[in-house]
């Protein structure tokens, strides 16, 4: 290219610009109009309802983030008769009604409604109470007594709630997390025996400390330890897989911890986004562990013998468990899996078992493509119940309160997508009726029964603890 024809090519380029600039502007998908021929027949013209809800509301009953938005108008609610769109429109075009409905809601000055102060259910009216306030993303709660609760924040945090009070200073000394994507400081155990040795366990994310780089390899790590004059002491190291597993992901880390009454602990690490790992049982993750409370490993875990197998290992194919209960008289583990896009599952997990993932699943790829056609095969687990579309259940607890007491023995199921807590009848491993009894407050991250037989409920979003009781 001469002199001539480089200044030529220069002198074009504000042109091309300007034309690719004008374009774009032109193939901007007119949102507003898109609305009115595909949306506004249900949910009406001016987006206040009408055989549909209304979107200018503040409520959300199946997820209120941008992305559940996206993926129920292109793939649908079926079996609420909310068709599919992905024929219909374009990404770009779904992502500009979406913008028009936000933009709808800026101009009405639309806020998510208040945490109710009642909720009926078929069984109670139940009275809701704020238990603790301004959290940042609260993840988990346990109980040391009747008057003392422990909160976890996911950026690190673990706080203490005495006599109704939430103390101002979190717990000193506790374990630098990696608090980046989904991970962080997790679940809170109470020892079943805290009277007499006063052990609480913590499930976190964990860097590699030695790591020379900006995106340090993570995995989830299982420590406890005793809370003396407000800061954590006398740290022991329980679980804690070999560097060359950890990964530079940062999603899928689990995680919760259960006691069964032979003094196990349970945990569960999620797949880490490489699901065809959670099928090699050399490997940590997309897995359900079970050692002793004091970190060794039991001689009847079901791995044991195998050479080459990670001896803590209880069961196979889990892609990411944040929900795990021991039942109340039979002592069984109950688990609760997020799926992907539909196939979130309810599980009992036993010694050895395999619950297929990603081998086989009931759920599609977030952008709507198939994981594989295969929901069976032979040596591979059925879930006890699925969830399809994915509610992304998360929390469980059996109620063993005496305040509810035709719930006793069902499963409290929380639900952070569609904002629910969720109560199940479960006879002879099967659900045999399922009710949503709390709904609409905020994003469920875990469910508990507190000493005092009342239901407490952690809020994501907003960061709050709220406490459910019969109506006196």
């Amino acid at each position: 290219m001469n002199f001539y024809q480089k200044k030529l090519k220069i002198a074009f380029y504000p042109v091309i610009l300007f034309m690719a600039f004008s374009f774009t502007l032109c193939a901007q998908p007119d949102g507003a109009a898109l609305y009115q021929q595909y949306c506004a027949q249900c949910h009406g013209a001016e987006l206040n309802g009408g055989m549909a809800s209304s979107l200018i509301d503040g409520v959300w009953q199946f997820g209120a983030e941008d992305s559940y938005i996206r993926r129920n108008i292109k793939h649908g609610i079926p079996h609420l008769g909310m068709p599919s769109y992905e024929r219909s429109m374009s990404d770009n075009e779904i992502q500009a009604v979406v913008q028009y409905i936000r933009n709808a809601e800026d101009e009405k000055g639309v806020v998510k409604p208040p945490t109710p102060e009642m909720f009926e259910t078929m069984d109670y009216f139940m009275e809701v109470e704020t238990f603790a306030d301004n959290l940042e993303i609260p993840w988990a709660i346990d109980f040391i007594d009747k008057n003392t609760a422990l909160i976890t924040e996911r950026p690190g945090r673990l706080r203490v709630v005495k006599n109704g009070e939430l103390q101002p200073e979190p717990v000193k000394n506790t374990p630098e997390v990696l608090h980046e994507g989904q991970g962080g400081l997790m679940d809170v155990a109470v020892d079943p025996l805290y009277e007499e040795n006063a052990w609480i366990y913590l499930a976190y994310s964990h860097a590699l400390e030695d790591f020379q780089g900006d995106r340090p390899p993570a995995l989830t790590r299982i420590v406890r330890g005793k809370i003396e004059n407000n800061t954590w002491t006398n740290q022991e190291v329980l679980f804690e897989a070999p560097p060359e597993t950890y990964s530079t992901m940062r999603h899928h880390y689990g995680c919760r911890i259960v006691f069964d009454p032979q003094g196990h602990l349970y945990f569960a690490i999620g797949d880490r986004g490489r699901g065809f790992q959670a099928q090699d049982n050399t490997l940590p993750n997309g897995k359900v562990h079970r050692i002793y409370k004091d970190g060794k490993v039991p001689a009847d875990n079901p791995f044991i013998e195998n050479k080459n197998a990670m001896k803590t290992l209880f069961s196979l194919g889990n892609r990411n468990i944040q929900g795990m209960a021991i039942h109340p008289e039979t002592g069984e583990l109950w688990t609760t899996e997020h799926g992907p896009m539909g196939g979130d599952e309810l599980n009992k997990i036993e010694s050895g078992k395999n619950y297929g993932w990603e081998t086989i699943t009931y759920g599609r790829n977030y952008n709507g493509t198939i994981i594989t056609e295969n929901t069976h095969m032979p040596g591979m687990e059925q879930p006890n119940l699925y969830w399809k579309p994915s509610i992304a259940v998360c929390g469980l607890d059996f109620y063993t309160g005496n305040l509810f007491e035709k719930w006793k023995n069902r499963l409290l199921v929380g639900a952070l997508k569609y904002e629910e807590v969720r109560l199940l009848q479960i006879e002879e491993d099967r659900v045999v009726h399922e009710q949503v009894i709390f709904k609409g407050a905020g994003r469920v991250r875990d469910v508990s029964t507190g000493p005092d037989g009342a239901i407490y409920v952690v809020l994501n979003n907003p960061g709050k603890v709220v406490r459910l009781t019969p109506e006196k």
